[in-house]
């Protein structure tokens, strides 16, 4: 399945402004640089101050297990590793494929975002789903790369949000 879905896109979905477009849009996810934009404007204002903290915290989070914990555990090599034949639009990047941390760290933040702001939540999922296709189109990662990555992303924040707001409840009535 990801062989097929990697030729169709290399075969089909390239024109001059997507070979443009996409190199920009999975910019934005170069060390969570949009996310952590994002954070740092919520942080600095009181009225979203605890919502920027819970986007930093499922960011960090999904990072830490993605990056240390998962991509040593999986070990596979990116596309263009496995394929030299294929010419990269952008640096080749180092380490392992799955699961894209570009991916898990757009979901993750998106999805936390549709806990407290459901429309600025949902313009941030289409921003993660770009992110995650950009990854596929520009032959850095597979598709079930990209999947697993949006799988831990969602995960990681539902999680967390849950945990969080079992904790507050559990503890609300001795410490608020």
């Amino acid at each position: 399945m990801d062989y097929a879905i990697m030729n169709f896109v290399q075969q089909n979905l390239h024109t001059a402004f997507t070979d443009v477009f996409f190199p920009i849009v999975t910019m934005l996810g170069n060390h969570g640089l949009v996310w952590l934009c994002l954070i740092a404007a919520l942080l600095l204002t009181k009225k979203y101050r605890r919502c920027g903290g819970m986007l930093l915290l499922t960011l960090a989070a999904t990072f830490l297990l993605g990056e240390f914990i998962l991509k040593p555990i999986i070990a596979r090599p990116r596309p263009f590793v496995d394929n030299p034949n294929v010419l990269l639009l952008i640096p080749p990047p180092s380490g392992y494929s799955c699961p894209s941390n570009h991916s898990s760290s757009s979901f993750a933040v998106a999805t936390m975002l549709c806990f407290y702001h459901k429309k600025a939540g949902i313009a941030a999922l289409v921003l993660a789903f770009l992110i995650a296709f950009s990854r596929i189109f520009l032959f850095v990662h597979y598709p079930t790369d990209v999947i697993f990555g949006a799988i831990l992303g969602i995960l990681c924040s539902v999680l967390l949000y849950k945990g969080i707001q079992a904790w507050q409840h559990k503890y609300s009535k001795k410490y608020f």
